[in-house]
């Protein structure tokens, strides 16, 4: 059987190549650029700025072609491998694929084949590398803990009863992250509530009617401390206005689509997902019916043995046709499914990037507010404490002997004291 025609689709992972080669031959990467390899050995490129991911090299001089790789397809019993570590796999839907030890094709008739250890394993439709053998794996963003690294493999829920895929639960993060942004601007609109209730009842105490009638120095004071009050309740209704539209607004308004976009991002892995596992299907089909075909070959070629004819010579001659176009059917679907697979990879790739972005934002946003927060409960106790500045003044001018002399002069009745009366 001839050798598969290349495959089109940037998306494929080719052999491993020398990655100090490539350079030298390219000379060196525009700014921004970093170059890493995949799990296959197959070289691609991230932009740190915008986080672009490319299988083909970026170039910094005007007018030189991208250098494109071009591949094979594998043999039909090697599946390319998405790139994907194994964690945490789960043992459900698993399939194991041996390596075939003899160059033959899959349509040709069942020969020996030498026992050779399995190369790769499908859980939930998703091809990796076996455990056992797995060839080492750089991360995408080595020493960044980053979200493309470590979700591509699934995981049972809490409760142990069902299959979350690792992109499902990034989504559910991102969507915990937006409640816990919802319940942050709650927090803070009762905050409010209770700066516009203090400033009103701080006002209302103002206008108490309590001790009006206290005179001298001491007086006075009583009569700014009272009017402190009233300052004070506009300073906190000041406040609670500027958290109102510095704080508990931006926290609601920012992303108020965020649920329905990350619903687009859901559909679109799922149905990319949905889309594997029914070329993983086409992939089991097409083996078992090569697997019936070479059994039905062996089986006439063995009637051959037994008995010479013309009638069995043309049935194994048709046989051998139907295995051979099974062999075909096999290796068309497995290049399907490689296709598949490797879109998948590279979406999940942008995606989980794009999600780590989001979720930098959210927090940083949120930060930056509650920043915001402190600075104006600073302002608050600063504008409080001028507020009692001059009641504090005029409490340390507070003279009882001024204020018995002022009282005198208004209030008094004489000073001519009495004498003995004489006789």
């Amino acid at each position: 059987m001839e050798e598969l025609q290349e495959v089109q689709s940037p998306l494929q992972k080719p052999r491993k190549a020398a990655p100090q080669a490539e350079d030298t031959l390219n000379g060196h990467l525009p700014p921004g650029w970093q170059s890493y390899m995949s799990p296959q050995g197959r070289r691609y490129y991230v932009n740190t700025f915008t986080n672009e991911t490319t299988w083909e090299r970026p170039s910094s001089v005007p007018g030189t072609p991208k250098s494109p790789v071009s591949q094979k397809s594998s043999a039909v019993n090697g599946y390319y491998i998405s790139g994907t570590p194994v964690h945490q796999l789960d043992s459900g839907h698993m399939s194991l694929r041996k390596a075939s030890g003899d160059p033959q094709t899959p349509g040709s008739p069942a020969a020996p084949r030498r026992q050779s250890k399995e190369s790769s394993l499908t859980i939930n439709c998703v091809t990796f590398p076996h455990p056992d053998i797995m060839p080492e794996q750089q991360l995408l963003k080595p020493s960044e803990w980053s979200y493309c690294d470590y979700f591509w493999a699934d995981k049972k829920d809490s409760q142990g009863n069902n299959t979350v895929s690792g992109f499902e639960i990034l989504l559910q993060k991102q969507l915990k992250g937006k409640q816990m942004q919802k319940e942050m601007a709650e927090f803070v609109r009762e905050r409010i509530k209770i700066e516009e209730e203090y400033a009103k009842n701080l006002s209302k105490l103002s206008q108490n009617s309590l001790a009006a009638q206290e005179e001298g120095t001491l007086g006075e004071a009583w009569a700014q401390l009272k009017k402190s009050l009233a300052d004070e309740a506009e300073v906190h209704l000041k406040f609670s206005s500027k958290l109102q539209s510095e704080v508990e607004k931006p926290l609601l308004n920012f992303r108020e689509n965020f649920k329905k976009d990350m619903k687009k991002c859901d559909h679109h892995i799922a149905d990319l997902r949905k889309q594997l596992a029914s070329r993983y299907a086409a992939v089991e089909k097409a083996r078992k019916a090569l697997t019936e075909r070479q059994k039905d070959l062996e089986m006439k070629t063995q009637q051959l043995e037994v008995k010479l004819s013309n009638k069995t010579e043309e049935e194994i001659k048709k046989a051998r046709r139907k295995s051979t176009q099974a062999g075909d059917d096999l290796m068309r679907c497995v290049d399907l499914y490689n296709q598949a697979q490797s879109k998948w990879f590279e979406e999940m790739v942008t995606t989980t990037l794009e999600l780590e972005r989001l979720e930098v934002e959210r927090v940083e946003m949120i930060r930056q507010h509650l920043c915001q927060y402190t600075q104006l409960r600073h302002e608050t106790d600063m504008f409080n404490q001028s507020t009692v500045e001059l009641v504090d003044q005029l409490l340390r001018k507070v003279d009882p002997a001024k204020d018995r002399e002022l009282w005198v002069k208004e209030h008094k009745t004489g000073d001519i004291r009495p004498v003995d009366m004489e006789i």
